[in-house]
C-alpha cells in the first residue's frame, strides 16, 4: 500500500490518485471506484491508456506505464503543473509540444482528448508532458482517419496557443485553426451539445479543465 496517497480526480469512472511504491511517486487509476453502471467502459478505457503507453515506452514527457491488473492502472509521476494554471507563454513550450505530438504520431498514437488543458502539463523545467490517454487512438495503423485525427490533434495543441501565445503562431499555423475538419464541424453542429449536458450533469465536468466532481 501507499504510504502517502492524494486524491486528484474521483467520479463515476473510478479515482485518480498521487500515490508513494517503494519510495516512488506514481498515479494510479483505480476503475474499481467506478460505478457499476461505468466499469465496463472505465475498464477498456483504462486497458487504451495502457496500450498507448506501452507504445509510447520511452518518449520524454509521456508517463512510463507501471502496471495494469484489469483494476488498477499505476503510471510514472511527471512533476508539474496543468496547461491552465501554469497558462504557458514561452515560446519555447509551443516548440516542444510540436515535437513531442509528432513523436506521438510517428509512434502511431492520436491522443485524441488535447482540447483539455489538463492534458498538457509543464514541467518544472518549463517542457510540455501529456497525459491520459484514455481515448487514445492506438491501432496503429497510419491511414486517412489517423492522419485526419492527429490532424485535430496539431489543431488544438495551436488552438491552446492562441490563447496563451498568439503572437507566435505562425501564418500556416492559423490557416490550420481557421480550418477544424470536416468532423469535428459536424460535431460542433451536431453532438457537442449533448456531450456538454451528460459530462455536466453526469460526470459534473464544467469547463474545459476536465476536473469532475470528487464524489464519496
Amino acid at each position: 500500500m501507499s504510504s502517502e496517497t492524494i486524491l486528484l480526480k474521483a467520479d463515476e469512472l473510478g479515482r485518480i490518485e498521487v500515490v508513494e511504491r517503494d519510495g516512488v511517486r506514481a498515479v494510479r487509476r483505480d476503475v474499481g471506484a467506478a460505478r457499476w453502471w461505468a466499469r465496463v467502459f472505465a475498464r477498456r478505457a483504462a486497458a487504451r491508456e495502457a496500450r498507448a503507453l506501452v507504445r509510447l515506452d520511452g518518449v520524454d514527457g509521456i508517463p512510463a506505464l507501471l502496471g495494469w491488473n484489469g483494476r488498477e492502472l499505476l503510471r510514472g509521476y511527471i512533476a508539474g503543473r496543468p496547461m491552465q494554471q501554469a497558462r504557458p507563454r514561452d515560446r519555447a513550450y509551443y516548440r516542444d509540444a510540436l515535437r513531442l505530438l509528432a513523436r506521438l504520431h510517428r509512434h502511431g498514437i492520436v491522443h485524441n482528448d488535447l482540447a483539455k488543458e489538463p492534458n498538457w502539463l509543464v514541467r518544472e523545467d518549463g517542457r510540455p508532458a501529456l497525459v491520459d490517454f484514455q481515448i487514445a487512438w492506438t491501432r496503429g495503423r497510419r491511414g486517412a482517419l489517423f492522419r485526419l485525427l492527429a490532424r485535430e490533434d496539431l489543431r488544438h495543441l495551436l488552438k491552446h496557443k492562441r490563447t496563451y501565445c498568439p503572437d507566435a503562431l505562425s501564418a500556416r499555423q492559423r490557416a490550420i485553426l481557421a480550418a477544424p475538419a470536416p468532423h469535428s464541424r459536424l460535431w460542433r453542429a451536431t453532438g457537442k451539445r449533448l456531450y456538454k449536458l451528460v459530462a455536466r450533469r453526469v460526470f459534473g465536468y464544467w469547463d474545459n479543465e476536465g476536473k469532475g466532481r470528487v464524489r464519496d
